[in-house]
């Protein structure tokens, strides 16, 4: 399975209709509606979605805000990572959008989503879809405390 025909507009934004049917980087706020709507599919029995937002406390230090940086290849990695799962798990529709930039508390960073015939598939797809981004995909974290400290996590 892969990711059928599509283009990349103007904002970064890989889109087709095949399976991997949702792909960007972004630094403008990411939408659920947009990720659920990708991946909507008459024969899927189960749509898993994920989101991650920036929290207020982490490892016990709180957080004032964040910003994201990406590598120019980073889009392209994301939809390798979703071909990868969409192939694996025999998805319908994968779709994955990460946000770059500065986020203030609470602000949406990922959204990613996966359709399968039965929710099982969908629940292992969309795990493996999001703890490999995490783990592959070359976007960086810069988090700012409240102390003044700060703090640089990779994603990749």
């Amino acid at each position: 399975m892969g990711g059928g025909s599509g283009g990349r507009n103007r904002a970064g934004t890989v889109f087709g209709v095949g399976v991997v049917r949702l792909i960007g980087i972004r630094a403008t706020p990411l939408s659920v509606d947009e990720v659920l709507a990708a991946v909507a599919d008459a024969q899927a029995g189960g749509t898993v979605i994920f989101t991650g937002q920036v929290r207020q406390i982490d490892h016990g230090r709180g957080v004032t805000r964040l910003s994201y940086t990406a590598h120019e290849s980073a889009t392209d990695e994301l939809r390798r990572v979703a071909e990868k799962v969409a192939a694996e798990s025999g998805a319908l529709a994968v779709a994955a959008v990460h946000r770059t930039g500065e986020l203030a508390i609470g602000d949406l960073a990922v959204v990613v989503a996966v359709s399968c015939p039965h929710r099982a598939e969908a629940f292992a797809a969309c795990r493996a879809l999001i703890d490999e981004l995490k783990a592959t995909v070359p976007i960086w974290k810069h988090q700012q405390f409240d102390d003044g400290d700060g703090e640089w996590v990779g994603s990749a």
